[in-house]
């Protein structure tokens, strides 16, 4: 996000103000995955955010109330993007699929924003940990929403639900952890196959997959 310009220049105070904060989440996104947690200092992330840290601390009163906030940013950035990929599907599979390449889609072109979500937010201590697990949980729902019903398995479909998105999301952080994340896009026909199988079966997520 562009820094706003210097001198006079007619903007609310209120415009000001928003425009910081955003630019202080954008910014300790790019720290971390640039310096990693502890030399993301408070000095760092205003430097980069080109705010003043007196500015940083009318925002926020630590580097942690901005990291969970930035988290909770890029989390519902991600959401929005993958519900809004989906909702004039008609059949789940398609559905699925579509929300899946909108996922893979927000995280290839946000590098910083997929290290915090899926690295930084299972190492940077237990109130970021807690909102991982709310991330990853929050979209068990729509998958189960109007999904088939799962092959028999010995486990109940709610307990299938919740292992496949973990499952995706912890693909994906090893995917990031290893330095590919801007070739996540590559990995969507195995991601799909992986989600719909249990559902569907091998053979017809495979056919889906090749329609793709």
């Amino acid at each position: 996000m562009k820094s706003l310009p210097r001198g006079r220049h007619g903007l609310s105070r209120e415009f000001v103000a928003q425009n910081q904060r955003e630019r202080l989440l954008s910014s300790i996104a790019e720290c971390l995955h640039e310096r990693g947690y502890e030399r993301s200092t408070v000095s760092a992330i205003s430097r980069h955010a080109r705010v003043s840290k007196s500015d940083f601390y009318r925002h926020f009163e630590s580097k942690d109330v901005c990291f969970a906030a930035a988290y909770d940013d890029s989390a519902e950035r991600l959401r929005t993007e993958a519900l809004a990929a989906c909702a004039d599907r008609r059949d789940w599979s398609g559905g699925v699929c579509a929300a899946l390449a909108a996922i893979l889609a927000f995280l290839a072109r946000e590098p910083a924003r997929a290290n915090l979500l899926l690295v930084e937010g299972l190492r940077a201590g237990p109130d970021i940990y807690d909102r991982f697990q709310a991330t990853v949980q929050s979209f068990v729902p729509e998958l189960a929403d109007g999904a088939p019903a799962p092959a028999s398995s010995g486990r109940s479909p709610e307990a299938i639900d919740e292992a496949v998105v973990g499952g995706v999301a912890s693909l994906l952080g090893r995917r990031v952890l290893a330095g590919e994340t801007e070739q996540l896009e590559r990995f969507f026909p195995d991601i799909v196959e992986f989600v719909l199988t249990p559902y569907v079966g091998t053979e017809e997520a495979r056919r889906i997959v090749s329609t793709r």
